[in-house]
């Protein structure tokens, strides 16, 4: 970056997004790790999720966003202490989980659309999670490098089918050693 161009905040996201996934690759952070430190900096962004999606840096950060604070909330939920001590906190955490996720698909959808479904390629990742096979679905964004999206929504993958970018097959996910990871 040539001196006194400033980082968009766009810039300082992937930019924390990527070094993030190479300390996992390197095996630096743990899966449960990756997702708090993940979402810790979504949260200092202190950046809202986008109404309109009207650029690809919008629509990731969107599914981005939903997808730390689901993940990171489903950590929660697994506390013991919170459990035993809270139990009507940890059904508020379970419909913040449920909210995110669906608000996370919405995300999928508008920026696929956007995207208007051009060099998208989706199928069924091979998952080691009984609940998981033959419903998660990889999303990948064949013009940008690293972009995968996954979800078990059935109505994406129904518009998929209609836009013609779904394959009804199972592959092994390219992030494979991530999503087959428990956490």
């Amino acid at each position: 970056m040539a001196v006194g161009v400033r980082k968009t905040t766009f810039d300082e996201f992937f930019d924390n997004r990527k070094a993030l996934i190479y300390k996992y690759q390197k095996g630096d952070l743990t899966k449960k790790e990756f997702i708090e430190e993940h979402y810790y900096f979504i949260t200092r962004l202190n950046l809202k999720p986008f109404q309109r999606i009207d650029s690809f840096e919008k629509g990731i950060y969107n599914y981005q966003y939903y997808n730390a604070v689901a993940k990171y909330n489903t950590l929660r939920v697994r506390d013991k202490k919170l459990i035993e001590k809270h139990p009507d906190l940890v059904r508020e955490i379970e419909n913040k989980i449920k909210y995110h996720y669906h608000k996370k698909d919405e995300s999928i959808i508008k920026l696929l659309r956007y995207l208007n479904y051009e060099d998208i390629e989706a199928y069924y990742i091979k998952s080691k999670s009984e609940y998981l096979n033959n419903k998660l679905i990889e999303i990948v964004l064949l013009d940008y490098d690293d972009v995968i999206l996954h979800t078990i929504n059935t109505g994406i993958v129904d518009e998929l089918k209609r836009e013609g970018v779904f394959k009804d097959v199972r592959k092994r996910s390219k992030i494979d050693n991530y999503v087959n990871k428990k956490y």
